[in-house]
């Protein structure tokens, strides 16, 4: 009997995720960037919607990578608006100025500076699109949650910062408009000078980071020329200082693996997400550890060696 029970519940889970509807938009024709939209079988009664940006450290990947897929079908099985998004990859075009053995850090700045630039643009610009057509795809604009990993992890916290900050990258924003929660796996943020500050308050915030990652450091890399890449260890402290709501999940001696952790958080993701939309704003500072996370073939590698083995 319990077999034929487990059995019943296997296919009702399948079932319920073949029901989810995914229709595909372009949102800058120009650019050919498009967005895959889940639309969740049972939808939330608030609306809320959670758009996932892709990793590949700016040099790979596309919206429909497995790993996007399986999140973004997660998001929409707990009742989300769930969309996957393009974003253009300068990395891409200049990844053989990354491939030497000893690139200058200047120019690897300026290369990671505008290839950040240009994600946040794009993320941006889709996110002024869901807003436009926030009735049709059934979204309320208030309740848009940013999620992403490593590369896409620096995307989200970057878009926010230049949001807080009213720069250049983020013009395309709709007015007024502020993430409901953002959460970055293994992320960080780009500043040009050696203090990272937000004018405006940031959006409640759940970083989760390896505290041995070396692809995206979890506190500070670059940190030359008056430049640094703010890890999560050292954004989480600007938002302890400033009072932001925020939690850290710091995985204890784990690498860039926690990059790839959604469908291993989706419980403490959408916890954080709960509170955030309900206004109930807390600080939570955790040491992880978590056995069913396990290494991938990025987990010990810089951005340098995995551009590098790139062909």
């Amino acid at each position: 009997m319990k077999k034929i029970i487990t059995l019943a519940v296997a296919i009702l889970a399948v079932c319920k995720l073949a029901a989810q509807q995914t229709e595909t938009f372009a949102f800058r024709d120009t650019m050919e960037l498009k967005m895959d939209i889940y639309q969740p079988t049972y939808p939330r009664a608030d609306k809320a919607c959670v758009v996932y940006v892709f990793g590949g450290g700016f040099a790979m990947g596309q919206r429909d990578v497995e790993k996007a897929v399986a999140a973004c079908r997660a998001y929409a099985d707990r009742g989300f608006v769930a969309v996957s998004i393009d974003y253009r990859l300068f990395l891409k075009i200049r990844k053989d100025d990354l491939k030497k053995r000893h690139t200058p850090l200047l120019k690897a700045y300026l290369l990671f500076d505008t290839s950040i630039t240009w994600a946040v643009e794009d993320c941006s610009a889709a996110i002024a699109y869901l807003c436009q057509n926030s009735c049709r795809l059934n979204i309320d604009t208030s309740k848009i949650v940013l999620t992403g990993n490593s590369a896409g992890a620096i995307t989200v916290l970057q878009t926010d910062y230049c949001r807080a900050n009213s720069l250049p990258a983020s013009t395309a924003l709709p007015q007024g408009f502020r993430p409901a929660a953002v959460v970055p796996y293994a992320g960080a943020i780009l500043c040009g000078n050696c203090q990272l500050k937000y004018a405006n308050p940031p959006a409640p915030t759940f970083f989760l980071h390896g505290t041995k990652d070396r692809m995206v450091h979890y506190s500070r890399q670059f940190s030359t020329f008056g430049v640094s890449l703010f890890g999560s260890n050292r954004v989480a402290q600007v938002f302890e200082r400033e009072g932001y709501p925020y939690w850290i999940f710091r995985f204890e001696g784990m690498t860039h693996e926690v990059a790839a952790a959604h469908a291993q958080t989706v419980d403490e993701f959408c916890a954080f997400v709960e509170n955030a939309l309900a206004g109930t704003f807390t600080q939570y500072d955790a040491v992880c550890r978590n056995s069913n996370i396990r290494p991938t073939k990025w987990s010990g590698l810089t951005v340098f060696d995995a551009i590098r083995g790139m062909k």
